[in-house]
């Protein structure tokens, strides 16, 4: 596989970790090795596990992709927005054992998984665009909207604050938060327990409960080409 995205399979199970310099940026290159990546798990039948490096899964996309030109950075948004739709559809569970910082991207990451496990820690996570003086994208604002709390929604999207693990918790980008030195082996278990459920109807119920969610993020995807960010 890719030098970015490395692939181990192991008793029927597939772990992709992340590996793109200090922060994990997300670029066209990452996306493509995503994909990849996900087409060997697919064909191996395997729950996948989804990680970084020690300290941070991602920081988001690729700033000097996003800023060298309006038309890059729609097409990198785009492609980001369509592996976000492909992993909730995956008909295989989806687990993301996030090893500490998660932004922007990163975090979007988590909100298109199955079931996220973070680390204690000084780490931050969440959706920054505001921020750095980027205008919400309408996957992202529809991504956030159907996976986090309520109450959290508005201070994550149109505040852009961001949040320590116990935080991102109760806000719903994890669902569990673990000492860093367990996060493998509950990542492991995990995804034994989902390798015991039928992928039939794991896979069958995913694309009922999604239906609306799918059908909006394709719809929205549309409207973030259409639109510069």
């Amino acid at each position: 596989m890719s030098d970015l995205i490395s692939y181990r399979l192991e008793d029927g199970i597939a772990t992709l970790t992340l590996s793109n310099g200090k922060v994990n940026a997300i670029s066209p290159e990452v996306i493509a090795a995503f994909n990849a990546a996900l087409d060997r798990a697919e064909q191996d039948r395997a729950v996948v596990i989804i990680t970084g490096q020690p300290g941070i899964l991602s920081g988001g996309y690729d700033l000097k992709v996003m800023t060298s030109s309006p038309q890059n950075a729609i097409e990198l948004v785009a492609a980001g927005s369509t592996l976000a739709r492909r992993l909730l559809a995956h008909p295989y569970p989806v687990i993301v054992a996030c090893p500490g910082h998660a932004v922007a991207k990163g975090a979007f990451l988590l909100l298109s998984a199955d079931y996220r496990i973070g680390v204690e820690g000084p780490f931050r996570i969440g959706l920054n665009e505001v921020q750095i003086g980027m205008t919400m994208h309408h996957v992202g604002i529809e991504l956030a909207r159907d996976r986090l709390r309520k109450s959290a929604f508005h201070r994550s999207v149109i505040n852009g604050e961001m949040f320590d693990p116990q935080g991102a918790l109760d806000a719903g980008f994890l669902d569990r938060v673990v000492p860093a030195e367990q996060l493998e082996a509950t990542a492991l278990a995990v995804a034994r327990e989902l390798k015991k459920i039928d992928m039939t109807a794991h896979r069958n119920t995913k694309l009922k409960v999604r239906k609306a969610l799918l059908e909006t993020l394709d719809q929205a995807i549309q409207l973030d080409r259409q639109h510069p960010l």
